[in-house]
């Protein structure tokens, strides 16, 4: 009776095994490939200078960010790590024109609405740079990601999202690659 037991036991846990296994199904083709727009948005994202002095480039880096209006929130020599905050206004007048407009319609009708207090308020927008060695070893490589978050006038988040602006991304590094060639003369 014992070995039956352990018998019906055994069989069920390998049925469930395999009950579980043949559920499984292979991802999709090129699932883990990055897409098109990933790949376009880190070229905007990275440059590489002809430089092994990381310390001259986070040194560099540090004071535009600062020259753009961020606060610096940490930096890491040894990781080659700085990241910033900047606040700003978020208020688009066309949106609270908008929404103030279905506010008064609502009201009219006899509903309540509070579309006003979606509209955008404030943001803050987050900048991280990586500053690493490059493959070749003789080369540094800079890159910076933009984010920002936005609340709306009742204080929630309203979004966070990636900034995709090519003409961001040119600023910083026009301005990094003045503030790279002062460095290297000491000017």
């Amino acid at each position: 009776m014992r070995k039956k037991y352990l018998f019906l036991r055994i069989s069920f846990i390998v049925f469930l095994c395999l009950s579980v296994i043949g559920c499984a199904t292979a991802p999709p083709a090129g699932f883990l490939k990055p897409g098109e727009e990933n790949l376009a948005m880190r070229q905007l994202q990275i440059r590489q200078y002809d430089t092994a002095n990381q310390e001259q480039i986070i040194t560099a880096v540090a004071g535009v960010v600062q020259d753009l209006g961020f606060t610096l929130d940490d930096s890491e020599t040894e990781l080659g790590l700085v990241s910033a905050s900047k606040k700003a206004d978020a208020s688009v007048t066309g949106q609270k024109f908008w929404a103030g407009l279905v506010d008064v319609l609502n009201a009219m009708n006899g509903v309540p609405s509070n579309a006003s207090a979606s509209c955008d308020a404030a943001q803050v927008v987050k900048a991280s740079i990586i500053v690493k060695p490059s493959l070749e070893g003789n080369k540094t490589v800079v890159r910076i990601t933009l984010q920002r978050v936005v609340w709306n006038v009742a204080g929630q988040v309203n979004r966070v999202e990636s900034i995709k602006d090519p003409a961001i991304y040119q600023k910083f590094y026009d301005a990094l690659s003045k503030a790279i060639f002062l460095e290297a003369q000491k000017i």
